[in-house]
């Protein structure tokens, strides 16, 4: 640990707060979305800028402290938030400014995605990123940025210009196209490895009204739903991303009373494009059934990010499993079907996302440290439950789940998904070549694996101890 000279001079120095355990807000300071995270650093650093970022960096640099970093503090596998070390806070760096004539924004790390495109909305612009509004811009970009424009505009990291990134010996750099090109590389996918980022640049792009939101089938009819969607996704046009949900729906006053507490199959996504032309498109898969209930409707695209948010709520015990699809056939569709409708908790969300063919699809391969941009499904189930004592019946249903798909998985996987599951996976999450280069990246930019609560790529140095 620092001594409490050193400790009091970074106080004394930052532009933000430094808490310590029995500060009044030091407990709330350490939560992050997932509950089953509870750990305890001994410092937390708000920071309120860049300044403040490099003075953190330089004293667990220099006193070996272990070292954390939180952006939005959404990643499921917690690790933003570290034991007896030092946790860079980041979000309170909220800053937003528009170049509405360029179609750029540059963004601080604090933000989320659905406060980033609240204020975008306002020029008619969206950036790309985020099913839900409540992650973090940071985190997302880093390791990929699926959301709701990406078969029309791809993810958020092919629309990175430039970041601001403070290293492992506490230098501020630009990395872009043109400025230390191949650490601009790493960070389009290599995640948290390089460094800590401290501001964006995005392209964004024309996205005013939209057409978003679900057809519902009771789960009874999912198979013929899903094959269905199958069908209809093959043809459907790049404006719409789109995927299928089975969940249930709360018990809450706030939905339709036919909804309530019902276990359903959704079926929808977003239409970026010309209205009419959104109508004409999506009228096979809102015909199809009937559904029990059709809730498309036109929206500002700020509003549709929102509009999943209640599926994945802040605070509650969280298990995840990830991989992408090697296609979506009747006997993955089974499996599916069959652990859906055993699933111990009612808050638990399985997704088949379909993210391609599209603008990702065809950026070369190479061009950026993200891995695997041609597979077009990605399956995800989100184990989700309320009570403690109820995690070892969760946690063993959603092994088995992933364990039964696991014929139907590429060895492949998105990086943003992964919990705590270990280096294989996430080699995985790159391919071999990839992977590599990013260790290459990993010995120039951090050699002695400063940066490492993150699904870390191991310096040479680290992975020969």
């Amino acid at each position: 640990m620092a001594d409490e000279a050193a400790i009091q001079e970074l106080k004394n120095c930052l532009r933000g707060d430094l808490l310590r355990p029995g500060d009044a807000t030091y407990d709330e300071a350490r939560k992050t979305y997932n509950a089953m995270i509870d750990k305890r650093p001994a410092l937390i650093a708000r920071c309120a800028g860049a300044a403040d970022v490099i003075r953190c960096v330089n004293l667990a640099r220099e006193h070996q402290l272990v070292l954390s970093v939180r952006g939005g503090g959404h990643n499921v596998a917690g690790k933003a938030v570290c034991d007896d070390g030092l946790m860079i806070d980041l979000s309170r760096m909220k800053g937003v400014r528009v170049d509405p004539v360029r179609s750029t924004v540059h963004a601080e790390p604090g933000l989320t995605w659905g406060e980033l495109n609240d204020d975008l909305q306002l020029f008619g612009l969206a950036a790309t990123g985020g099913f839900v509004s409540t992650t973090g811009v940071a985190g997302l970009t880093l390791g990929g940025g699926l959301g709701w424009l990406v078969r029309k505009h791809g993810l958020a990291l092919d629309n990175l210009l430039s970041v601001d990134i403070v290293t492992a010996d506490g230098q501020l750099l630009t990395a872009s196209r043109t400025e230390n090109e191949d650490l601009f590389w790493g960070v389009r996918g290599g995640g948290g490895n390089f460094g800590i980022v401290t501001s964006f640049e995005f392209r964004v792009h024309p996205v005013g009204t939209v057409l978003a939101g679900l057809v519902i089938h009771p789960i009874a009819k999912a198979r013929e739903a899903l094959q269905f969607f199958r069908e209809y996704e093959t043809t459907s046009p790049e404006e719409f991303t789109n995927g299928a949900l089975l969940f249930r729906f709360p018990d809450d006053p706030s939905f339709p009373e036919g909804l309530r507490d019902l276990a359903v199959v959704g079926l929808g996504g977003v239409y970026a494009g010309p209205l009419a032309a959104g109508e004409k498109a999506l009228r096979p898969l809102r015909d199809y059934g009937p559904p029990v209930a059709d809730i498309f409707q036109p929206m500002p695209y700020n509003a549709a990010q929102k509009m999943a948010d209640f599926l994945w709520p802040q605070g509650l015990y969280n298990y995840w499993k990830s991989g992408f699809l090697t296609g979506f056939s009747d006997g993955a569709i089974d499996i599916i079907l069959d652990f859906f409708v055993r699933v111990p908790s009612p808050r638990t969300v399985a997704v088949i996302e379909h993210d391609g063919p599209g603008a990702m699809s065809r950026i070369p391969e190479l061009e950026t440290a993200f891995g695997h941009r041609n597979w077009p499904y990605n399956f995800l189930v989100t184990s989700i439950w309320s009570d403690p004592a109820e995690s070892e019946v969760n946690i063993r249903w959603t092994r088995e789940f992933w364990e039964a798909l696991r014929p139907f998985l590429a060895d492949a996987v998105y990086v943003n998904y992964l919990g705590d599951e270990g280096a294989e996976r996430v080699n995985e999450a790159y391919g071999k070549a990839k992977y590599e280069r990013l260790v290459a990246l990993k010995n120039k930019y951090d050699p002695t694996n400063f940066f490492r609560l993150n699904q870390n790529i191991k310096p040479s140095a680290a992975a020969a101890a």
